[in-house]
């Protein structure tokens, strides 16, 4: 039976009401283990650290200390993208950590004992990491178009209080409950 360690990490509160919580990835990796024969020895975690870069992750780096060490088989993440959202540090890792055990993704079905599946992993990865290019360039974009309607506002105003009041008249009579003066 082979030894594996669970990978868990969350980069924000929010994703604990989105199903990506702690728990729920603990929970979806010993039930992987369970349909697959792995033997669960641990949890490494990183709580509160964004996914595109390895830089403060202890929980992981933790793992790749101890992948040469023959301590365990294998580690298991619920997805992806719980592990990395960069392909640099996908290649780091799969240089550093799979040359010595095995990885598992519970929401890809991948596993890199075969050459498949290492192909599937790089594929993924590639596609992980657009993704999160692309929520950048959105998120850059929409911030742009705030602050320049933010400032299109602003202009409109002040072009609004340099304007002299205009008079109004209906057919040379003030409107009713006004009068005119000079």
């Amino acid at each position: 039976m082979k030894r594996v360690i669970g990978y868990l990490r969350v980069s924000s509160d929010r994703q604990t009401e989105s199903g990506l919580s702690l728990g729920d990835q603990e929970a979806k990796i010993r039930a992987y283990c369970l349909t697959y024969d792995l033997d669960l020895i641990g949890f490494e975690r990183d709580d509160g650290l964004s996914g595109r870069t390895l830089n403060g992750r202890n929980g992981l780096l933790s793992i790749i200390d101890r992948a040469p060490s023959d301590d365990f088989d294998g580690v298991v993440v619920a997805k992806l993208d719980r592990l990395t959202r960069s392909v640099r540090d996908l290649h780091t890792l799969l240089d550093t950590l799979c040359t010595h055990t095995e990885l598992h993704s519970v929401g890809e079905k991948i596993d890199t004992s075969s050459a498949s599946g290492r192909l599937m992993l790089n594929l993924l990865m590639s596609v992980a990491s657009w993704e999160a290019e692309v929520a950048g360039e959105r998120t850059a974009a929409a911030l742009q178009h705030k602050r320049t309607t933010a400032q299109e506002t602003e202009n409109q105003a002040a072009k609004q209080a340099q304007r002299k009041p205009r008079k109004i008249s209906i057919n040379g009579r003030a409107p009713y409950g006004y009068q005119w003066s000079n």
